[in-house]
């Protein structure tokens, strides 16, 4: 049977307060908690309750129910990823990059924080050898060359933690990772978190070079060329977590603006690097400046580069993420200095 859920993001968009109206509807808070958690299949719930919540968030049935597996996003801390580019938990994500910019040191970095927050991570270690495979293996918790070694070893993992797997675009093109989500689901392993990348960096101008995504990250050399790390492109990155209604309505609207921000500001930039920002009219000189911070504020530096750069890493909350970004947006750091934001963590409140 095809899975449903409820749309939960609309009901809490429309109901503020869902235990009250629930209460006043009516129907057990408890139940409607429940089903809007998962513990209770939306399936075995009432058609009295359904229509009764129907009613209440002003809304139709076949918007009320969602189908298909509802998504969940697997938080990095990373603003410029959490924010414009979600990761999927159990789906497949891209990095897509040319060598040298830094999809491998993203990964290794990506492994780091997600050991700290209680996952798993494998790496499927590739036959080629590229710069930074060895930090990989540093990082990854566990590693194997072969298929049967990465099975293993996710199943000695996946009974008590979620397992994010790293692997090469080589095991897509070859079939082996589809082999392997076969034999994992065989097993009645639930869906790994797959992260691929491209250590030949030939991959980068393909149309599809890593088959279906759920998390397109691209990257931009032009970035790495300024020192902006991570150099993750902010209007081409992508996620199916920005479709329909899997984020809450105010991280969806956040992010829309944002990324039209950064599309203009990057229309701009070769304008100014040419003619200068006198140039522009006060409106897009505005546009400009707030792009240019938060293109600033996206930067941030690694856990693993720590002992390189001697920057202190941290670890940024979504919900600390959408309220900067909301800042600039607003104009609200427009006076800061673009050095003080750039490699900063999060806005500090003394500055705004």
């Amino acid at each position: 049977m095809e899975d449903i859920h409820l749309n939960v993001s609309l009901l809490r968009a429309k109901i503020p307060n869902l235990t009250v109206a629930a209460r006043s509807a009516g129907l057990r808070p408890a139940t409607v908690s429940n089903l809007c958690t998962g513990k209770i299949p939306v399936g075995r719930a009432e058609v009295r309750t359904l229509a009764a919540l129907a009613e209440l968030a002003g809304c139709t049935m076949d918007e009320l129910i969602l189908r298909g597996r509802p998504l969940g996003m697997l938080e990095t801390g990373i603003k410029v990823i959490d924010l414009l580019a979600p990761l999927v938990q159990g789906g497949s994500i891209g990095l897509v990059a040319r060598q040298n910019v830094g999809q491998l040191a993203l990964l290794a970095e990506l492994f780091y924080r997600f050991n700290t927050s209680d996952y798993a991570t494998v790496f499927w270690k590739p036959e080629a050898y590229a710069k930074g495979i060895d930090e990989l293996l540093q990082e990854a918790e566990a590693v194997g060359s072969t298929s049967a070694e990465v099975y293993e070893r996710i199943l000695q993992c996946a009974n008590s933690k979620e397992v994010v797997l790293g692997a090469d675009r080589a095991m897509v093109l070859s079939g082996g990772i589809f082999d392997l989500e076969e034999k994992l689901k065989s097993a009645g392993i639930r869906p790994v978190t797959t992260i691929l990348v491209d250590v030949s960096g030939n991959a980068a101008d393909e149309e599809l070079p890593f088959g279906p995504l759920d998390t397109f990250l691209r990257f931009d050399a032009e970035l790495t060329t300024r020192g902006l790390f991570p150099a993750i492109d902010p209007v081409a990155s992508t996620s199916v977590m920005l479709e329909g209604a899997q984020l809450e309505p105010l991280h969806l609207s956040i992010q829309q603006e944002a990324r039209k921000l950064m599309r203009r500001y990057r229309e701009l930039r070769p304008l100014v690097l040419f003619r200068g920002e006198e140039k522009l009219p006060g409106s897009e000189r505005t546009l400009f400046k707030r792009g240019e911070r938060l293109e600033a504020y996206l930067s941030q530096p690694f856990f693993i580069a720590e002992p390189f750069t001697k920057k202190k890493a941290e670890w940024i909350p979504l919900r600390d993420t959408l309220q900067d970004v909301r800042t600039i947006l607003d104009g609200g750091a427009d006076h800061v200095p673009v050095e003080k934001i750039r490699f900063a963590g999060r806005l500090d409140v003394e500055w705004v």
